[in-house]
């Protein structure tokens, strides 16, 4: 960072002379010095007081639209930010994801929080009229060679950021940096670990009251009748709202809240059909019976006439429908105040859900505020948005007293949006020389985002249940590259012949979104087992076989070094008791690459299947926080484990049956494998998304 000094230094002749201290961001630094347009969000949010401010007490206000849910990009921001502005690390405050304050970076989704926020942070840098050699900063302090200094705050007095960034600045080349590159404490952690106000559920305010809903006994079931009036009598009641199918409660306390909440669903009388799937086998055959027509994502073939495959193979591989499970049920605030709305909400993109309470409402956005408060687990889109209507809903009828709702675990299980249930058929043949010579990966699926802001209509839970209903409109699939039901289906390894054809029903029996790796968990998974089984059929070594079909130099790199570290025996077989598996993915075949080791053990008394130890080596490009990228590859390991071994959502041809934990095991403390992560650190290169870059080779 430089700026422009003077002999006698004041912040109006230092302002004079360098024509203002300027702040400049880039989303993507090594395109944007060759182009015109601002990559990413910057694109869309050019006016640097959108992004970062100087207050006069000596600190960097960080605005992002970015939300904080436990990855840890809240500590990683700052440390990009400390490093390219020059000062210590607690000089920085993080504001997230506020619709009256920072900019719209639309939803904190698709491990792009570091590659996009982190990169616009990156370039902030003083743009001045003298060699940058010239002057040195320390912590805020531009100093000059004669002597005379001049900080940030002495400047920003008098500095106008309103306006446009230029991201014509390099950034600090990787050897300047003072924070990234180290495992910094996270920010989010102390009030975590000590029971803090922390969470969305912990927020207090005066005169609040409390809120539970009531929801349908079934997807489609229609309210016929409830005794309102009984509710209203009891002990602490303060409002009942009924419309339509919609039905919530408040009450002065949270316990009478819930009973409340009991009585009226006694009371209930409900319609309801057998809309539902059939279960087991007959899910995907069901699924793979629809009429949806298969979608070509790519077809190679090769220009080179090979031997033909002398083996080939077929496999079914399949996914149930799966919940996030988060630990804390999905909660909201909700106050109006003069024909306005506040809100504090855990949704991983205020400005969408704002969009769509607006709808709702017949209101201006702008008289909606969306505040992001963190809950307490999230893995995409869970019930985060649909809780801040229900709240909305329900504070209408309070008088301005805020309220506070919160899921009850049922309603987290039964209308939080699933993982897609999904199928995927795949073939393949081997030469007589053991190459993969042709490939075949055919899907079906159901929409993996069904998040507000990605369709037409309206995508809140308790819109469709209204009087006057707002329906959502049927979402098209994510394209690629990233892809929905299709990522990861392409593989990355040198197949001369390949295709993958997608069948998308954008109309599911049971409601489905976006959770963790949306499509490619369950496209890595069968791609990599394939890959095995093929392994099995040729008398070829797993490992040997990925790198004798790989040429990116990165990708196998990690497989390199988790065999390595591993110990990976080549031709060692299991014993029908313990065995070992591998596989490989990059994220998204776009963001970072991952490699995994897993030792499995099998009871062949009982068939339960435990993993002991898992092995993971991770290019995540430039590592901001090492621990924190070791902290997301674990996570991942762990839930991909649980996801794998043991979550299935139940149902019979009317209702979910899942309705608490005893009805979704996951995997226990007891359960959990040790886990290893070897970090590839690539300084000279691009940030790469690694929040779900575990979830398929795991």
């Amino acid at each position: 960072m430089s700026a422009m000094p003077t002999q006698n230094v004041s912040r109006r002749d230092f302002l004079k002379v360098s024509g203002g201290l300027v702040i400049g961001f880039t989303l993507a630094p090594r395109l944007a010095l060759s182009q015109d347009r601002l990559p990413g969000s910057l694109e869309a949010n050019r006016m640097l007081d959108a992004w970062l401010r100087i207050e006069p007490n000596g600190t960097v206000t960080i605005f992002t639209g970015k939300i904080e849910l436990g990855q840890g990009i809240g500590t990683a921001l700052s440390q990009i930010a400390a490093d390219e502005l020059d000062v210590n690390l607690q000089r920085i405050d993080m504001v997230h994801a506020d619709t009256a304050r920072t900019p719209n970076e639309g939803q904190t989704a698709g491990s792009l929080s570091v590659e996009q926020s982190g990169t616009a942070l990156r370039f902030a840098c003083a743009k001045l009229g003298v060699p940058a050699t010239d002057l040195r900063v320390s912590d805020g302090t531009i100093s000059a060679p004669g002597g005379a200094t001049v900080t940030y705050w002495d400047l920003a007095r008098d500095t106008d950021f309103k306006r446009q960034a230029t991201a014509k600045v390099k950034p600090k080349p990787p050897a300047e940096h003072k924070w990234v590159g180290k495992s910094i404490a996270r920010r989010d952690i102390p009030k975590k670990f000590t029971g803090g106000a922390a969470y969305v559920q912990d927020v207090r305010l005066p005169n609040m009251v409390f809120g539970r809903v009531v929801r349908p006994p079934s997807p489609g079931a229609q309210l016929l009748s409830v005794d309102e009036a009984a509710a209203r009598r009891l002990p602490g009641v303060v409002a009942v709202v009924r419309d339509g199918s919609f039905l919530a409660v408040a009450a002065e306390r949270e316990e009478q809240a819930i009973r409340a909440r009991e009585a009226l669903t006694r009371s209930a009388r409900w319609k309801e059909t057998a809309s539902l799937p059939p279960t087991g086998e007959a899910l995907y055959r069901q699924l793979m019976s629809s009429p949806a027509p298969g979608d070509t994502v790519v077809e190679k073939a090769s220009s080179v006439a090979g031997a033909p495959p002398v083996k080939t193979l077929e496999a079914l591989y399949t996914r149930p429908y799966q919940s996030h499970g988060s630990i804390g049920p999905s909660c909201a605030v909700a106050q109006w105040q003069d024909g306005k709305l506040t809100l504090w909400t855990h949704s991983q993109g205020v400005f969408p859900l704002r969009a769509d309470l607006a709808k709702v409402f017949g209101l201006k956005p702008q008289d909606i505020r969306c505040i992001h408060a963190e809950g307490a687990g999230c893995y995409g889109h869970n019930g985060a948005d649909d809780v801040a209507l229900d709240a909305a809903l329900m504070a209408r009828a309070t008088r301005g007293r805020p309220v506070k709702l919160q899921w009850m675990r049922d309603d987290e299980f039964m209308w939080a949006p699933y993982g897609s249930a999904m199928a995927v058929k795949l073939s393949g043949g081997i030469d007589g020389q053991g190459n993969i010579v042709s490939w075949s990966h055919e899907m079906w699926s159901y929409p993996h985002s069904t998040r507000p802001g990605s369709s037409a209509g309206v995508n809140l839970l308790a819109a469709r249940h209204l009087a006057q209903a707002f329906q959502p409109v049927l979402p098209a699939d994510v394209p690629q590259p990233a892809g929905g039901a299709a990522r990861n289906a392409i593989p990355l390894y040198d197949f001369p012949n390949v295709k993958v054809v997608k069948h998308y029903i954008a109309e599911a029996p049971l409601r489905t979104s976006a959770l963790r790796t949306l499509g490619g968990y369950a496209n890595v998974f069968a791609l990599e087992s394939f890959v095995d089984e093929l392994a099995l059929v040729a008398g070829a070594d797993p490992v040997e076989l990925r790198l004798n079909h790989l040429k990116d130099a990165r990708g196998r790199a990690v497989i390199e070094a988790a065999a390595q570290r591993a110990g990976w025996q080549p031709g060692l077989l299991g014993d029908g008791t313990r065995g070992r598996g591998f596989a490989f993915a990059r994220y998204k075949n776009l963001a970072c690459y991952c490699a995994t080791v897993a030792d499995v053990e099998v009871d062949r008394t009982t068939g339960r299947v435990s993993v002991t130890r898992v092995v993971a080596a991770v290019d995540a490009g430039q590592i901001v926080n090492p621990d924190g990228v070791i902290n997301q590859i674990e996570g991942g390991i762990i839930q991909s484990a649980s996801w794998t071994l043991m979550e299935s959502v139940r149902f019979d041809r009317t209702r979910v049956t899942t309705r608490s934990w005893s009805d979704y095991p996951i995997l226990r403390f007891t359960e959990v494998p040790e886990v290893e992560v070897v970090l590839l650190d690539q300084p000279a290169e691009r940030f790469l998304g690694v929040g779900e870059g575990a979830q398929g080779p795991a």
